[in-house]
């Protein structure tokens, strides 16, 4: 995913048609509206329908915001650098994550859109019921919840700087990763999978 020239201006147009065009951007707003009542239903009914303790809910959703930080990884390192010379894939590849690559500031694709991310959400909401039936209504919330995190942690490192000093790890990770090397630093909203499997940026001198 090697481009000529990382913009700090600009988006990528990936579709002529202009309608197509505007579902390949969003704003947190939305994405935080379309999931937050979802979020909200779902330990409602957890609690009050399938009768989980608040324990139970806790320690399902923490499971939940700790397996999204893999998925987070294996996800950008696997699926969004994905490497092929096909036409069709390297199309896909652009699409999912290449133009932010290219215009890393475009604060309108930090996010997935509403339509992909919905279809991807339902997907994943059916093989956690699949995997372990009722406290998918549990696991959800709590993946979900991640994601978000993920979602403003990402939109805070393109947009701003760290506004904690023990944040600059984080913003030094992805920035390394955008700016030096794209082979190293998937982590966004932690640091923990880069160290686990050795990808993690050295500190020079």
């Amino acid at each position: 995913m090697k481009f000529e020239k990382v913009h700090n201006k600009g988006q990528a147009q990936i579709f002529s048609n202009r309608y197509l065009e505007l579902l390949t951007k969003t704003h947190p707003v939305l994405i935080f509206g379309m999931y937050l009542p979802v979020i909200g239903y779902m330990l409602y009914y957890s609690r009050m329908a399938l009768h989980y303790s608040w324990l139970k809910i806790g320690l399902i959703y923490m499971a939940a915001v700790f397996g999204w930080t893999l998925f987070e990884y294996l996800a950008h390192r696997f699926v969004f650098h994905w490497v092929s010379e096909h036409p069709l894939a390297k199309k896909i590849t652009y699409t999912m994550h290449g133009n932010h690559h290219e215009y890393p500031r475009d604060r309108q694709r930090l996010f997935m859109p509403p339509v992909p991310s919905v279809i991807i959400s339902s997907f994943l909401f059916a093989v956690f019921y699949l995997l372990m039936q009722h406290a998918a209504w549990v696991f959800f919330p709590g993946f979900i919840s991640g994601y978000l995190a993920y979602g403003s942690m990402h939109y805070a490192i393109h947009a701003w700087a760290p506004p904690f000093k023990w944040l600059k790890p984080l913003w030094r990770n992805h920035h390394l990763h955008h700016y030096k090397n794209e082979e190293l630093g998937f982590g966004v909203s932690s640091t923990l999978w880069d160290r686990v499997f050795g990808t993690m940026f050295r500190r020079q001198g």
